[in-house]
């Protein structure tokens, strides 16, 4: 395979993004190449006065079937595929009259922006494209003398790539266009394929494809020696790969992680109903609370595990206010985020210069369905993403005494806020704000201690007299397998509990909450979070 420079004397250009496309045709005449193009990228050209061949011309067939037809075929394909150093190859290309195209700028019709619309189906279909994609696949596949530009942000690498090789490009620099426009098609193909799979309501297509865009490439993983980078799916789903960042260093892999969970757990309180503050550290809620303010919201999650919240992530379920802001700023925090913030906020920001603030348009839908991933060694495992809920009419009281309203209302907080804890999850809550949180552990009593002890110690801390788990209400995210955690969680303070049930022991855990006086209601679903 040859690795020499070679000319651009031809280019076909075909695109449904028309951005940049006038200043590209003009580049590419004033170079001297000819351009080939179709239907609104030849009008376009034409119109701005770029001197433009319509490659119905070349084919000898017009444009057909609304479109689909026009670039499939040999005068085109020929051009893109046939190797320049090959005889036979270049004797057909002679016999057929097929002129060489160096040159191939094609993006794609706008399939992923149609369905994210919310397009219907046959809608979504007619913007599938066919002619680009198997171009590009033929240009990136004779790389060795054919360019091809698939990203509109390439445009200006193309030109600096001829100025500097007097009107050639190199072959390190077509291999590499060759990659991008792979991965292109093949993102666009996963784009298709995912959407069909869910429009045909298939839980386990055959095969699964996945593409990302890259957005950022990282200084490191969660540890240093670990290479990362981040990349969005194109959705427009808001949070941190939507947000845009105001101020504050740039986001580490860490940062991203632990910013995806706040917002994720911020966004189960309707922020029409109450303000609500989630602190997250190492992913795990360390603090998380509705208050009647936004900072008075903030205080109560800070409350709950001040030594936990320092260098933590913070998110809100409204738009950031000026008194906020000021606690926040008060200690060492991570990163920020919300849908929106006042002019003040921002103001008193910008004298933290490390600290980060993100701002979306809104708060993502936790119940939409979307589809969760994880890899394990030789392949992923997928999954729906845990979007269950349960509301009051869900509830069944289990033991002789049922929960109080008051308790109700915190028993559904913290069965909110149980889903988003690592497994073993236990956590307290009182007066909708987290007091306690269990996370990880390996036995649910574990998880209750752990819960208990930081209550304990938070309110030595705030100089009060008895544990904050006092009173109580407590929520296990599995069942109790014996009645041990429970009986943790009752010495700990807690008065009522909220747990899935269906434990081959839910008749002795009955009995020990009716023996310890505990109200206690089963939810029919557990939330493990691995």
């Amino acid at each position: 395979m040859t690795t020499d420079l070679h000319p651009v004397r031809r280019a076909l250009i075909s695109v449904s993004d028309k951005t940049g496309l006038i200043e590209l045709g003009q580049a590419l005449e004033a170079r001297g190449v000819e351009i080939l193009s179709t239907g609104g990228s030849a009008k376009a050209l034409r119109d701005a006065g770029v001197a433009v061949k319509d490659v119905a011309d070349v084919t000898g067939f017009p444009e057909m079937m609304d479109g689909r037809v026009k670039t499939l075929h040999p005068m085109v394909h020929g051009g893109l595929l046939a190797l320049r150093d090959n005889d036979a190859h270049v004797a057909s290309m002679e016999e057929h009259g097929i002129g060489a195209i160096d040159l191939l700028v094609v993006n794609l019709y706008p399939f992923e922006e149609t369905v994210a619309k919310g397009a219907d189906y046959d809608t979504c279909i007619e913007n599938i494209d066919i002619g680009g994609p198997a171009m590009i696949r033929a240009a990136a596949k004779n790389h060795a003398f054919v360019n091809v530009i698939v990203d509109v942000q390439d445009y200006d690498a193309l030109l600096a790539e001829l100025d500097a090789n007097g009107g050639e490009t190199s072959y390190a620099f077509r291999q590499r266009q060759a990659q991008i426009a792979y991965a292109r098609t093949g993102a666009y193909d996963a784009a298709v394929s995912t959407w069909m799979a869910g429009a045909l309501a298939l839980d386990a297509p055959r095969r699964r494809a996945f593409a990302g865009e890259l957005k950022q490439t990282l200084r490191y993983g969660e540890n240093s020696h670990q290479k990362a980078a981040f990349y969005t799916d194109g959705s427009n789903r808001p949070g941190v790969a939507t947000a845009v960042q105001l101020q504050g260093k740039e986001l580490s892999y860490n940062n991203i992680n632990d910013t995806d969970a706040a917002f994720e757990l911020v966004a189960e309180f309707d922020p029409a109903v109450s303000p609500a503050v989630a602190i997250i550290k190492h992913a795990n809620p360390c603090g998380v609370a509705q208050g009647a303010t936004l900072s008075e919201a903030y205080q109560k999650a800070f409350d709950c595990d001040r030594t936990s919240a320092f260098g933590g992530i913070v998110a809100l379920n409204q738009p950031l206010d000026a008194e906020t802001a000021t606690k926040i700023t008060e200690i060492f925090t991570e990163v920020v985020i919300a849908p929106g913030a006042s002019e003040e906020a921002k103001e008193i920001f910008a004298a933290k210069k490390n600290l980060r603030l993100l701002l979306t348009d809104g708060l993502p839908d936790t119940r939409a369905p979307l589809t969760a991933y994880k890899q394990v060694a030789g392949g992923l495992l997928a999954q729906d993403k845990d979007v269950g809920y349960v509301g009051l009419d869900d509830l069944k009281v289990v033991t002789e005494k049922a929960p109080t309203d008051a308790q109700m209302k915190d028993l559904l907080f913290a069965w909110k806020v149980a889903k988003h804890v690592k497994s073993n999850a236990i956590v307290y809550v009182k007066n909708q704000a987290t007091v306690g949180v269990g996370a990880g552990q390996m036995s649910r009593l574990d998880s209750a201690n752990v819960a208990a002890s930081k209550a304990e110690r938070m309110a030595a801390e705030l100089g009060l007299d008895e544990s904050l788990a006092k009173g109580s209400a407590v929520a296990s995210d599995a069942f109790f397998p014996f009645p041990d955690g429970l009986l943790e969680a009752a010495a700990a303070g807690g008065t009522c509990v909220i747990q899935p049930g269906g434990s081959m022991r839910d008749n002795e855990v009955i009995d020990a909450a009716n023996e310890a006086g505990l109200a206690m209601v089963f939810t029919g679903m557990r939330h493990f979070r691995h």
